[in-house]
C-alpha cells in the first residue's frame, strides 16, 4: 500500500494567515522534500481558488518539489478538470512527468467548491457535462499525440498535436470522487484508478459504493490490477493520541466552520470529532500504532485499497508540527502497514 500526504496549502487562523504567503509555500516544498527523504510513497497538492489557499496553481508547485526529491510521485488532489482546458492540464503534467522523470500522476474530479466556474466564465448550469466532456478528451490526449475530437464546451481540435509527451505512458491519471454512484461507475467503466475522499462518518459505508466501482470495471474488461483504489483522509500522528487529537481539534473546527454555513454543515463539536477518531471513524488521528492499525482497517472494510494519504494541514498546524509528523508517517507508519500487508497474504 502506498501511503502518503496531500496539501491544500491552506491557513484558517489568524496564527497561519500571519506567515506570509511566500513562506508558507516555501515550508509545503520543504514538506514534500521531507516526505520524501522519509520514504512516503506520493504527496498530493489541491486546487482552490479562495483567500484561505494557495493552491490555484498545483502543477508549479509540484515543479518547485520536483526539483528537490528523488523518488516520491507528485500528484494533484484534484485537479478540477472542470473548470480546466484539458490541453494545458495535461502540457502542465507532462512537463512534471519530464522534470520529475517520470513521478507526474494527476487526480482529476468536479471540485468542492464552485469559485472556479465564475472566475473562468463558465456556467454552474453545466456542472455535469463539463466534467464529462473534458474528461473525455484529456484521456483522447493522453493517448493520442495528434487529437481529433469536438465537443459542446471547447473549440474542436483537427489533428493537432499536444506537446511534450511525459515520460510514462500512459501518464496515470486517477478519477477522485466523494459519494455519488454514477462517479464510481464512470471511473470503473473507464478503467482508472480511483480516489475516494472519506472525511467523515464511517469508511465502510463506501464499500457498496467501491464494490460497484469494481464490478462495472470488470464488466467493462478492465483487468483488477488496474481498478486501484486510494482513500484521502483526514489525519495526523504524534507521540499519543491525546496530543494529536490535541494539536488537530482547533484547526479542524476553524476549518470546517469556515465553510459550514454555505453548505448547511453544523459546528464541529469535540464529542463528535472525538467520535470520529474512534475505531470505525474516518479520522486518522492518534499515536503511530493506532493510526498504522486503523489504515489497514480502513482497508478491509473496503475489500483492500492501494493507496491512502493524509490531509494534515487542514488543522493550519505550525511548519514544525507539520514536519514532525511526516517524519513518524514515514519512519513509523508506513514501515508498519507495509509489514502487516506483507504478513497477512
Amino acid at each position: 500500500m502506498q501511503i502518503g500526504i496531500d496539501s491544500f496549502a491552506a491557513a484558517y487562523d489568524d496564527s497561519s494567515l500571519a506567515v506570509s504567503p511566500s513562506d508558507r509555500l516555501r515550508n509545503l516544498v520543504e514538506q514534500i522534500e521531507h516526505a520524501d527523504q522519509v520514504g512516503l510513497d506520493v504527496f498530493g497538492i489541491g486546487e482552490h481558488h479562495r483567500r484561505e489557499y494557495l493552491d490555484s496553481a498545483p502543477a508549479v508547485i509540484l515543479g518547485a518539489a520536483a526539483a528537490r526529491t528523488q523518488r516520491i510521485r507528485l500528484t494533484s488532489a484534484v485537479t478540477v478538470l472542470s473548470a480546466a482546458d484539458p490541453v494545458r492540464v495535461f502540457q502542465n503534467f507532462a512537463t512534471l512527468d519530464l522534470l520529475s522523470q517520470g513521478r507526474a500522476e494527476m487526480i482529476v474530479g468536479r471540485g468542492s467548491f464552485i469559485e472556479a466556474f465564475p472566475l473562468f466564465g463558465l456556467r454552474l448550469e453545466d456542472y455535469d457535462s463539463l466534467f464529462a466532456e473534458k474528461l473525455d478528451l484529456l484521456l483522447k490526449i493522453r493517448e493520442d499525440e495528434h487529437v481529433h475530437w469536438s465537443g459542446k464546451h471547447r473549440a474542436a481540435l483537427t489533428g493537432q498535436g499536444v506537446y511534450p509527451r511525459p515520460v510514462q505512458d500512459p501518464l496515470p491519471i486517477w478519477l477522485g470522487v466523494g459519494g455519488t454512484p454514477n462517479s464510481f461507475a464512470r471511473a470503473g467503466a473507464l478503467g482508472l484508478p480511483l480516489m475516494v475522499a472519506i472525511i467523515g462518518g464511517e469508511p465502510r459505508r463506501f464499500r457498496p459504493l467501491v464494490d460497484l466501482y469494481r464490478e462495472t470495471g470488470r464488466r467493462a474488461g478492465h483487468p483488477p490490477d488496474r481498478l486501484k483504489v486510494g482513500v484521502h483522509a483526514l489525519g495526523y500522528v504524534a507521540a499519543t493520541t491525546r496530543e494529536a487529537a490535541d494539536a488537530y481539534f482547533p484547526g479542524y473546527a476553524r476549518a470546517v466552520a469556515s465553510v459550514a454555513q454555505e453548505r448547511g454543515w453544523p459546528p464541529a463539536t469535540r464529542a463528535g470529532f472525538d467520535a470520529q477518531r474512534g475505531p470505525h471513524g474516518a479520522l486518522l488521528i492518534g499515536n503511530d500504532d493506532e493510526v498504522a492499525e486503523k489504515i489497514i482497517r480502513h482497508s478491509e472494510a473496503l475489500g483492500g485499497i492501494s493507496r491512502i494519504t493524509f490531509q494534515m494541514n487542514a488543522a493550519s498546524l505550525p511548519h514544525a508540527q507539520l514536519m514532525q509528523a511526516i517524519e513518524v508517517l514515514g519512519t513509523r507508519v508506513a514501515p508498519a502497514v507495509r509489514q502487516e500487508m506483507v504478513d497477512a497474504r
